[in-house]
């Protein structure tokens, strides 16, 4: 199944009304959950091991986030998560303040970024409350499913 054609299921989904399509073959499995109106939808697409890499999508020109090893995470912080891949941004648009900053309190269910993923900008809300320790991920930045983006002292 190539892009295009997740796109037109993406589409497809969306009007049609339904909440949530799985489709599962040999080599790939995708998910497509669309939750109440004014939300965006979730897809999440995981490949088989053995399958050949797809052709490389377009990024923004910025500089790509630096790749550190893995530092132990102090004990009563909590990571928040890419729940895909995509590109990680601050702010609704160049215009408009960031969603957070380090020190910034945050509830369940703020929102905290977006991450433009096929065209698609998913805003990902707060699994926690806390305060806002390290922001881990540049602006505009290419970031992978699960990657840690955000460090938060839970309250």
């Amino acid at each position: 199944m190539n892009i295009t054609q997740i796109q037109d299921l993406i589409k497809f989904v969306a009007k049609s009304g339904v909440s949530e399509v799985e489709i599962e073959q040999k080599d790939f499995k995708i998910t497509i959950k669309t939750p109440g109106k004014g939300k965006q939808e979730f897809v999440q697409v995981a490949a088989a091991p053995m399958m050949a890499a797809p052709a490389p999508m377009a990024m923004p020109a910025a500089a790509p986030a630096p790749v550190a090893a893995a530092a132990p995470v102090a004990s009563n912080l909590i990571e928040i998560k890419s729940p895909m891949i995509g590109t990680f941004y601050r702010s609704a648009s160049p215009d408009k303040p960031a969603f957070i900053e380090v020190g910034s309190e945050i509830k369940v269910g703020d929102k905290v970024c977006i991450v433009e993923a096929m065209k698609l900008f998913n805003e990902i809300e707060s699994e926690v409350s806390g305060r806002i320790v390290k922001i881990l991920v540049n602006d505009m930045s290419p970031i992978e499913f699960d990657q840690p983006l955000f460090l938060v002292e839970p309250a």
